[in-house]
């Protein structure tokens, strides 16, 4: 079946390098590397956000344990405020 893409200029140029270098056609280099491309997606499902930000969460560290308490407290006490201002 025949296909048509479009490519930029300089993937074009490395499509023409890579076929040469391997002694490959274009059509054999885009066919072997869309093979690749959507086995690989195939693969892979979508992270979840946990996943994504896993190695981040935790690692800035204040040195105090009681900041979500203190941040409460304040909020608490702003909320106060703003009600006896009326």
């Amino acid at each position: 079946m025949l296909t048509t893409v479009k490519l930029p200029k300089d993937l074009h140029a490395a499509l023409e390098n890579a076929a040469r270098a391997h002694g490959m056609t274009k059509s054999e280099v885009l066919r072997k590397a869309l093979r690749s491309e959507l086995s690989r997606l195939a693969g892979r499902r979508r992270l979840t956000p946990w996943e994504l930000g896993k190695d981040l969460f935790g690692h800035a560290r204040s040195g105090r344990r009681d900041l979500s308490s203190l941040r409460a407290r304040d909020l608490i006490a702003a909320a106060r405020r703003k009600r006896a201002r009326g």
